[in-house]
C-alpha cells in the first residue's frame, strides 16, 4: 500500500522508475539480505572465538614459549656458543699471550733496542764525529780563511773601484758643472734680473700695462652694455616695423581675402559641376537631377554642405 501510494503521489518519478525499482528491491530482499545476515553471523562468531578461544590460547602459547626460551633454549645456546669461546679466551689465549709477551716478545724487543743503541753509540757516533772533523778541517776552516783573507778584501777593493769609477763618470762631472758653472751663472742671472731687468719691468707694468689692462676691461664692459642696448633697440625696431605690420596685414587683409577666394572657388566649382551635369543630361538623356545645393545636403542635417561658413575670427579679435 505504501509503495502504491508513493507511485500514485503527484510529482513522483513515473512508471519507468517504479518498474525498475521493484525488481531491484526483490533482488535485495532475496539475495543481499541473506548474504549480509550470514556475514554478520560470521563476524560475531569470529569476534567471540578471538575473545574466548584465540586470546587465551595465544597467552598460554606465549607463556610456554617464554618458559622454553628461559629454561631450555637460552642455556643451550650459552652452552654451545658462549661458554666454550669465553673459557678458551680466558684460560688459554690470555695466559698464552701473556707468557709469550713476558718470555719472548719483551726480551726480543729489549735485545733489539740494545743492539740498535749499541750500534748507534759505538759505531754511528764515532763515525759521525770523524766525518764532522774531516768536514770542519777540510771544508769549513779553508772556506772561512778563503772568505776572510781573500774574498772579503777582494770585495772591498772591487766595491771601492766601482765606486771610484761611478764618482769619476757620473758624480764629479755633474757636481763640478753645478758648482763651478750653473750656480755662478744662476747667481749672475739673478743679479741681472734683480738689479737690471726688474726695475724697468716694474715701472712698465705699474705705469703702462696695469692702466692699459684696466682701460681694456672698462672698454670691454662698456662695449657689452652698448651691444646689449643696441640689441634691445634692434629687437624693438624689428617688432614695431615688421612683426606688428605683418600681423595686422595677415589679420585684416590676408584672412578676409583668403575667405573670399575660398568662397569664390567653392561657388565656381559648384557651377562647373552643375553645368557639366546639365550637358551630360542633354547629350545622353536622363531624369532631371536635383540642384547641387539640395544634393549636397548631409544625412540628418538641415543645412547644405556648401553653405557659406561662418566668418573665422582670430583669437586676438575674440580677445577684443
Amino acid at each position: 500500500m505504501r509503495m502504491e501510494k508513493q507511485q500514485a503521489a503527484p510529482g513522483g518519478d513515473g512508471c519507468l522508475t517504479g518498474v525498475v525499482r521493484v525488481p531491484v528491491k526483490i533482488v535485495a530482499v532475496l539475495v543481499v539480505l541473506p548474504v549480509r545476515a550470514v556475514w554478520d553471523l560470521l563476524v560475531l562468531g569470529a569476534r567471540a572465538a578471538r575473545r574466548r578461544v584465540l586470546a587465551p590460547l595465544g597467552r598460554a602459547a606465549g607463556w610456554v614459549l617464554a618458559r622454553v626460551w628461559r629454561y631450555a633454549l637460552r642455556p643451550l645456546l650459552l652452552l654451545l656458543f658462549y661458554w666454550p669461546w669465553a673459557g678458551l679466551w680466558r684460560y688459554l689465549v690470555v695466559p698464552v699471550s701473556g707468557a709469550a709477551y713476558t718470555w719472548l716478545l719483551r726480551p726480543l724487543g729489549l735485545g733489539t733496542a740494545w743492539l740498535f743503541l749499541s750500534f748507534g753509540r759505538y759505531v754511528l757516533v764515532p763515525l759521525g764525529t770523524g766525518i764532522a772533523w774531516v768536514v770542519r778541517h777540510a771544508v769549513v776552516l779553508p772556506s772561512g780563511w778563503l772568505y776572510r783573507e781573500v774574498l772579503t778584501p777582494a770585495g772591498h777593493g772591487l766595491r771601492w773601484l766601482v765606486g771610484w769609477f761611478w764618482r769619476l763618470l757620473f758624480v764629479w762631472p755633474w757636481v763640478g758643472l753645478w758648482r763651478y758653472v750653473l750656480l755662478p751663472a744662476g747667481h749672475g742671472l739673478a743679479w741681472i734680473g734683480r738689479y737690471v731687468l726688474l726695475p724697468p719691468l716694474t715701472l712698465l707694468y705699474r705705469y703702462l700695462l696695469a692702466p692699459l689692462g684696466s682701460l681694456l676691461v672698462s672698454a670691454w664692459h662698456l662695449a657689452g652694455r652698448i651691444t646689449r642696448a643696441l640689441g634691445r633697440g634692434l629687437r624693438r625696431l624689428w617688432r614695431g616695423c615688421v612683426v606688428r605690420p605683418a600681423a595686422w596685414v595677415y589679420r585684416q587683409v590676408a584672412t578676409p581675402l583668403g575667405h573670399a577666394l575660398r568662397e569664390v572657388w567653392r561657388t565656381s566649382r559648384a557651377a562647373v559641376r552643375e553645368a557639366r551635369a546639365e550637358v551630360r543630361r542633354v547629350l545622353f538623356g536622363g531624369p532631371p537631377r536635383e540642384p547641387a545645393r539640395s544634393r549636397a545636403r548631409t544625412l540628418g542635417s538641415t543645412t547644405a554642405a556648401d553653405a557659406a561658413p561662418a566668418p573665422e575670427i582670430s583669437p586676438r579679435e575674440r580677445r577684443g
